[in-house]
């Protein structure tokens, strides 16, 4: 059965800017075609979760334990797990069997229609990351794909943390990908890819450069089947890049305490951050 979705918006005509958002099955199609391992990924977080958590976490997998015919990164269930900016629901599809029950969140109605067909079953907000409220507490939350880049101002990163942190259970575990730090972007990246999947051609060619405190990427998509033809969009995302002192103060703001970790699977790196206290 689909997962239920509900909206807690306070505006309802509220969505996001960027168009890739609004066009869900070529964002799922290209990045699942370019090679992005959600699975891998999945299990990364549900490791760290499960080091560092105190609030019902699963037990840690091994290095390797998730195979290719796997559909969750591990088997035990335990806990419970909070996928904010949860997009075509990649990541849940990985986790929801990890933990005993799974919610995602996100602000564009189109992605969550997406993730309502890959993540059957899990219940589905649509809603801001600063403002959004589901009025329970959870053993872990996560925040992935650089979602908080597009955050424009240090407030905004405060009450987006704050809101994240309210929803995390004592002795729970927050994990969020930022963006990249200003010393690590690269001005004037290049990107190029083309995929094929389910019968058609995507073609994505970026270009970023930086404006004051942020990034700000142009992306250009071609995309090619069969029965519809050649369309062409393009698309910007503007992202903060904040500093690594602005996320951990606002970590420390909202009553967490933050860890940078460095980890192969994500550029940008993970903040891991806990909740004082102990299994809720």
């Amino acid at each position: 059965m689909p997962g239920t979705t509900t909206d807690t918006t306070a505006d309802t005509t509220a969505d996001t800017a960027t168009l890739i958002y609004r066009r869900a099955d070529v964002y799922h199609d290209f990045y699942r075609g370019r090679g992005k391992d959600y699975r891998a990924e999945a299990a990364a977080v549900r490791d760290l979760v499960a080091q560092r958590g105190a609030a019902g976490a699963p037990a840690s997998s091994t290095a390797g334990s998730s195979t290719a015919g796997s559909s969750t990164a591990g088997s035990s269930t335990a806990g419970s797990l909070l996928d904010v900016a949860c997009g075509t629901g990649a990541h849940l599809a990985e986790l929801t069997g990890s933990f005993a029950d799974a919610v995602g969140v996100d602000l564009s109605a189109e992605m969550l229609a997406v993730a309502a067909r890959n993540s059957p079953g899990t219940p589905l907000v649509r809603g801001d990351m600063r403002d959004f409220r589901l009025g329970r507490t959870f053993s872990a939350v996560t925040c992935m794909f650089s979602s908080v880049g597009y955050l424009a101002t240090a407030d905004d990163l405060d009450a987006a943390v704050r809101n994240l942190a309210d929803h995390l259970a004592p002795g729970g575990v927050l994990v969020v990908e930022p963006w990249w730090f200003p010393q690590d972007f690269l001005p004037g990246w290049v990107g190029a890819d083309v995929v094929r999947a389910d019968g058609r051609t995507i073609a994505r060619v970026s270009h970023t450069v930086r404006e004051g405190r942020c990034s700000r990427m142009e992306v250009h998509y071609t995309v090619a089947a069969p029965e519809t033809g050649v369309e062409h969009f393009t698309d910007t995302h503007v992202m903060t890049l904040f500093e690594q002192a602005e996320y951990e103060a606002a970590f420390h703001r909202a009553g967490l305490e933050p860890e940078y970790v460095r980890h192969e699977l994500f550029g940008p790196g993970l903040f891991v951050a806990t909740r004082p206290g102990g299994a809720a």
